[in-house]
């Protein structure tokens, strides 16, 4: 007896070719295109945000310089260092106010211990100081930087309210990063009443 085995479907060499399909040239080529268009795009925001990182730390000293402001004057209101009437702009002759309008170097405080004060003209320029490799504050290798590419401006106005004023500190500073200057602005308001 013999026995007769019959495939049903494809053979011989069709049924190689099935098995042996892979990818075309084009099809390869399309997704490399695609591969390469999101990896190119990644890499723009990688660079944005190393960007964003680097003027973080200036975004933090204008941040700094403007509380550091605000605070003065509430602490010189609260010591009773200056008198209500003296809480506002210079203006015109026989203004009591002694803040300096516009837009002034950051310098130390002069002798009344109050920021951006007509006192402060002769002031040294301010600084600060950072940590240096070590990380540590204190030590021989911090660093000290100068805040010559920032500036500060002090604003108080009357609301009509008598015993009120509104302050708003504008703080005015240029990153290597971007070609126009930033600004950071803090507004608050302070009362006559402790």
């Amino acid at each position: 007896m013999e026995a007769t085995v019959r495939a049903h479907g494809v053979s011989g060499p069709s049924r190689l070719k099935l098995r042996q399909r892979g990818f075309t040239l084009l099809e390869v080529l399309i997704s490399m295109f695609i591969l390469t268009v999101g990896l190119v795009s990644m890499l723009g925001v990688f660079a944005t945000a190393m960007a964003a990182t680097q003027t973080a730390q200036q975004d933090m000293i204008a941040k700094q310089l403007a509380q550091q402001a605000m605070e003065t004057i509430f602490t010189a209101r609260e010591t009773q260092n200056i008198v209500w009437s003296q809480i506002q702009n210079v203006g015109g002759p026989g203004s009591p106010g002694i803040f300096r309008t516009g837009l002034q170097a950051i310098k130390q405080p002069g002798t009344d211990g109050i920021i951006d004060t007509i006192n402060d003209g002769g002031s040294a320029p301010q600084t600060m100081t950072l940590p240096g490799p070590d990380g540590i504050v204190g030590t021989s290798d911090d660093v000290v930087v100068g805040l010559t590419n920032y500036q500060r401006s002090i604003t108080i106005a009357n609301t009509p309210s008598a015993d009120l004023r509104q302050i708003t500190i504008t703080i005015l500073y240029t990153t290597p990063q971007f070609r126009f200057p930033k600004q950071y602005v803090l507004s608050g308001f302070i009362s006559q009443y402790r």
